[in-house]
């Protein structure tokens, strides 16, 4: 059984992708079935090389970092072999962190590999959730779509941490409902030839394989799949083409949840016919989740955003002058330019040109300073209210509502276009005008109309459930794409110490020193040229 199987889960931080890739992080946690069994295994290695910085920007490790807490690889590999032994080793991508990655750093090294290739995660994962109701199987999506706890990303214990979670609350029950017991049925289920059953490119992009059972014009297309020159799409093709009549490799698309009287349980486990009331359940679900991360999403913006306005407010006065000796180098090119080809009144032109974007430019940073002034990070209360107006607007999210009529479509999309203007503007006033009564607010713009009525047939709401999952996943991505930011980052240090945006400005404000001491150089030899033509 696979309760009394021995293996190790590995993830591995690296210098990037450009050869050779060296590890700089290595975790493990020894695995007694779904569980882990005694401490975990984590040592950072020191191979005196450069990090690029791409690869430092997402786990954090420096040149300087591991030459002062690092070890040398060959010591690190023999512990590490001590720990794992003889027995098989999995990770949530094994092409990656073993083929690419392991496997290479011991020969380049000459240390013996250590363990033996097990089971894939990543492809376990892809098969089990198929289709993934998270809209991908990248580790930290599903952490929080599954809402795992937070191990902190990027880290190779962090991340080792997290799969464990994943492979024990959401892939055992799978595998376990599926009668995927054992340590080789699971590594020969992964292995197999699969292919998703939601169609991933091409004109049926979206569509689930077996509608070509009563779709004549998307079986045409599998047939002509599989009837490709090229190898691998040729053999996807006359995979779906055999597997269009059968079940058991292709699980139906809704999930009820694993514990459905724990507040927040994760979405997922026994797969269910889903009729109108499972359905409605799993809208309603969906619709809680997705207000929930659009308010965090709303509120870390701002927060983010407040913090860059008091940055821009310290350094107003030095990017306005930067900004303005970029403009006057920029039209005293042009004037001399004119001079040169057409003349003293076609320079004066230009001269004149200038004023006005001069003029522009200042206009510019009054508005950007009026703007700044108003970004402040919400309050607790401000917090409660973005919270109500989410619920609200989250229930606006129909795809069924972009109907044939091209009206009420253009309703539709400008309605939603605007909502994702303000979340992104953090503009908290217009998320509420919206919310307190979104068919007004449609009419007093002159729109049209748009029809909220909920729809209450099964394809529709199957239709309105796929798509609040894919709303899930995009707000998730634009969180964490939020969150791996410079901005983020800032934010969250001068979080902690409010006195370090003074000193990050005043760094800023010696690069900005020295840039327009350049600027003022080129300016001022562009304005001799110019006074000798003219003397």
């Amino acid at each position: 059984m696979m309760d009394g199987t021995h293996w190790v889960i590995i993830d591995t931080e690296t210098t990037g992708l450009g050869t050779p890739i060296c590890v700089v992080e290595l975790a493990a946690q020894n695995m007694r079935g779904w569980l882990p069994e005694g401490e975990p295994f984590r040592r950072m290695l020191n191979h005196g090389v450069d990090i690029p910085p791409e690869a430092s920007r997402v786990h954090g490790y420096t040149r300087e970092i591991l030459e002062r807490d690092g070890d040398p690889p060959a010591a690190v590999y023999q512990a590490f072999a001590e720990y794992v032994g003889n027995r098989p080793v999995g990770s949530y991508n094994l092409a990656y962190d073993w083929d690419d990655v392991l496997l290479p750093e011991w020969r380049r090294l000459g240390i013996p590999p250590v363990g033996a290739r097990g089971l894939c995660l990543l492809k376990l994962a892809q098969r089990l959730l198929d289709p993934v109701p998270a809209g991908n199987c990248k580790l930290q999506t599903l952490r929080q779509y599954y809402r795992l706890p937070e191990r902190g990303a990027h880290t190779a214990l962090g991340d080792v941490e997290t799969v464990i979670d994943l492979a024990g609350q959401v892939l055992r029950p799978l595998a376990e409902a599926r009668g995927i017991d054992t340590w080789n049925a699971l590594v020969e289920f992964s292995e197999a030839t699969w292919y998703p059953s939601r169609i991933a490119f091409g004109k049926y992009k979206g569509r689930m394989f077996r509608e070509a059972r009563r779709d004549p014009a998307l079986r045409s297309w599998l047939e002509w799949l599989a009837g490709s020159s090229n190898p691998r799409s040729a053999q996807m093709g006359a995979w779906y083409l055999a597997h269009l009549d059968t079940d058991e490799d292709v699980a139906p698309p809704f999930a009820e949840a694993a514990s459905e009287a724990a507040e927040g349980s994760a979405a997922v486990v026994i797969y269910v016919n889903p009729d109108l009331e499972r359905l409605r359940h799993l809208i309603e679900s969906a619709r809680s989740r997705l207000a929930e991360l659009e308010t965090t999403y709303t509120s870390e913006r701002r927060a983010v955003s407040a913090t860059q306005a008091k940055l821009f407010e310290l350094l107003r006065p030095s990017f306005q002058k930067r900004d303005l000796l970029k403009l006057r180098l920029d039209y005293r090119r042009r004037f001399l330019d004119a001079l040169l080809q057409s003349g003293e009144e076609e320079a004066a032109g230009v001269e004149g040109e200038y004023e006005r974007a001069r003029e522009e430019t200042d206009a510019g940073y009054e508005e950007a300073a009026t703007q700044a002034s108003r970004k402040k990070s919400l309050t607790d209360n401000e917090k409660a209210e973005l919270t109500a107006l989410w619920r609200k607007l989250v229930k606006l999210f129909h795809p069924d509502r972009i109907t044939d009529d091209d009206a009420k479509r253009a309703a539709y999309q400008r309605l939603t276009a605007e909502i994702n203007r303000a979340r992104d503007a953090g503009d908290i006033d217009r998320l509420r005008e919206i919310a307190d009564g979104p068919e007004g607010f449609v009419a007093r713009q002159g729109w049209g109309a748009v029809d909220f009525a909920e729809a209450d047939e099964l394809g529709k709401l199957q239709h309105l459930y796929e798509t609040l999952e894919a709303q899930i996943i995009d707000t998730l991505e634009r969180l964490n794409a939020l969150r791996e930011s410079p901005e983020y980052e800032l934010h969250q240090h001068v979080t902690d110490k409010p006195d370090l945006l003074n000193q990050v400005a005043e760094a800023q404000q010696a690069d900005l020193q020295k840039e327009m001491a350049e600027l003022k150089a080129e300016l001022e030899r562009l304005e001799a040229e110019i006074e000798s033509l003219q003397a």
